[in-house]
């Protein structure tokens, strides 16, 4: 195989792939690139970790058509070092990669692409399109309460399901739940007509890994293809690719409550502020582990926020307007802040019922088109 590539462009192009490379494998393969020369004037460049994967169409002036796995590191390292417009990427019959540029040569070892895994099929009859805003700005509101380590695989990423234009996301981590429901334009129809109905759940290292491809241009979209076990994204010129978490989602309906007693509307700017300021104070590390437990005394019309520790005190109050008997209740700090960062409303109501019983954080004006609702569990204080 022998390709010339212009310098910059593949340098640039080469970077959204290493998302899906793996550093801790005993398999070498994917810990390299893919690069497929077969084509005419363009060649693929296909990054796989097992579970998710990238690939991308570059130009490329093919001298010897072919195939091989470079290592993806020590690629981009070399392309990043380079000083030359164009680089020619020469691999031989013994597996031996040679990189020029100018007058600079640096040679590594490669794999045959015989070795390298089974991708997933990147085009399946089900798809849909849907702009890349919606769906980024969806992945804002719930990416915070995703879970990644817990011991129901269901809850280790992000529930969306699409019926009759409306696309909702959720995700719980057992401690914080966030729901994200929008009605939106969604391209694609069954074949009698009828709109689409599917529902998935997408890992969250995925998620994590998509929020950072899609754009804020209300003109971009987003391609959606589903099988039983993948979904591909084609953003642009990228092919985006994942597997699926398998299984049926908690029922997150049922353990919403929706009988709450007490109400608080809240600047949530104002809040998100102020315990920021207790923040220095609840960030105390000990025996490795964080407390960030902060107090909310909800009194008459005002809302009166405290905490202490080691590292010393903190108290402060806003004003509010209050609904129902006085509670003082106790949140995790981070968790709170987190929750309310997810919201871009300037106010929200808060629902409450005891001290130890889940919250509800909602927007105080509510929209027709639009649905966001986030539930956070609070902590047990100390006598």
């Amino acid at each position: 195989m022998k390709i010339i590539l212009n310098r910059l462009a593949i340098s640039e192009a080469v970077a959204p792939l290493m998302c899906a490379i793996s550093g801790k494998s005993t398999l070498s393969a994917i810990e390299g690139i893919l690069i497929d020369a077969t084509g005419e004037d363009t060649c693929t460049m296909t990054t796989f970790d097992l579970e998710k994967g990238m690939r991308i169409t570059v130009a490329a002036e093919i001298c010897e058509p072919g195939a091989a796995i470079v290592n993806a590191q020590k690629f981009v390292q070399t392309l990043r070092v380079m000083e030359g417009d164009f680089v020619t990427l020469t691999v031989d019959e013994k597996n031996l990669a040679c990189i020029e540029s100018g007058k600079s040569v640096h040679r590594m070892n490669s794999l045959p692409a015989s070795e390298y895994p089974t991708v997933p099929r990147l085009v399946t009859e089900d798809g849909f399109v849907i702009g890349q805003s919606v769906l980024k700005e969806m992945l804002t509101k719930v990416m915070h309460a995703m879970a990644s380590n817990d011991q129901r695989p269901v809850l280790n990423g992000c529930f969306f399901r699409i019926e009759e234009g409306r696309l909702m996301a959720v995700s719980c981590d057992s401690f914080r739940l966030a729901k994200c429901a929008v009605s939106t334009e969604i391209e694609n129809k069954n074949e009698d007509g009828s709109d689409l109905r599917f529902s998935f759940i997408i890992p969250t290292k995925t998620v994590g890994e998509l929020y950072k491809l899609l754009k804020d241009d209300e003109r971009e979209t987003v391609r959606i293809y589903l099988s039983r076990k993948t979904i591909v994204f084609n953003i642009g010129s990228m092919i985006f690719f994942s597997r699926l978490i398998e299984g049926q989602y908690i029922d997150f309906d049922r353990i919403i409550l929706n009988t709450h007693r007490i109400f608080a509307t809240v600047n949530r700017e104002e809040l998100i502020a102020s315990l920021d300021r207790a923040a220095l104070v609840t960030e105390e590390k000990v025996a490795g582990s964080v407390r960030s437990h902060v107090k909310l005394l909800f009194e008459g019309n005002l809302l009166k926020i405290s905490a202490i520790s080691a590292l010393g005190s903190t108290y402060d109050e806003m004003e509010i307007e209050h609904e129902g008997i006085d509670l003082l209740i106790a949140f995790n700090n981070r968790f709170l802040i987190d929750c309310l960062r997810a919201s871009d409303e300037e106010k929200v109501r808060i629902s409450m019922t005891s001290a130890l019983t889940s919250i509800n954080v909602e927007p105080a004006e509510k929209k027709e088109d639009s649905e966001e609702l986030f539930m956070l569990l609070p902590v047990r204080m100390k006598e």
